[in-house]
């Protein structure tokens, strides 16, 4: 296996810690794995984004190149990064903040919306995006994501962050035989 996967949207949205987590978890796993990420000055709000590479061999060269999961929470990162999305690749957006003009590939899921409606405002995306990305292409041992994720979200946090990532599962699943189109999961 060798999977690149970029996770973008904007500061605040959880998409560095994200990668580190999915990162580790390969690791964990008994895969070889790098993770890079580049973000704007600004804490939240600015664009940012993580590059996973996960592999099973030596990984020769740490930057990804053509990506075959690109996950766009936010327009921008759509807009700036689509065109890096390796034919036939696995695009995942946020239903509700992104607009795939028209893109039939994209697998739309309401992410923040479903995160806020169970969660509350104040929780970030990132784990529910982690999970969804599970649910519609499993790359690591999902007990080893759940392990990393319990270390490295706030004590306090842990069991939230655990029922996000299970619904993302969920929603992710629930996508894999349907054809790219909207969906209404934020019903749930």
């Amino acid at each position: 296996m060798y999977k690149e996967i970029r996770l973008a949207g904007s500061g605040g949205q959880g998409l560095i810690t994200a990668g580190v987590i999915l990162a580790e978890a390969a690791i964990a796993g008994g895969h070889e794995a790098v993770q890079t990420q580049s973000y704007g000055p600004e804490a939240r709000g600015g664009a940012s984004r993580a590059d996973v590479i996960i592999s099973d061999e030596d990984i020769l060269y740490p930057k990804a190149r053509k990506f075959d999961i690109f996950l766009a929470l936010t327009q921008e990162a759509y807009d700036k990064f689509r065109a890096d999305l390796a034919p036939g690749g696995l695009l995942i957006i946020d239903g509700d903040l992104v607009d795939p003009a028209g893109d039939l590939d994209a697998k739309s899921v309401h992410i923040t919306a479903t995160v806020r409606k169970n969660f509350g405002d104040r929780m970030p995306p990132n784990v529910m995006a982690l999970g969804v990305l599970q649910g519609l292409m499993p790359l690591v041992s999902e007990r080893k994501l759940l392990e990393t994720i319990k270390g490295r979200v706030p004590p306090k946090t842990v069991d939230k962050n655990v029922k996000a990532f299970k619904l993302g599962v969920k929603l992710g699943k629930a996508l894999i035989d349907q054809p790219a189109a909207p969906s209404n999961e934020a019903d749930l």
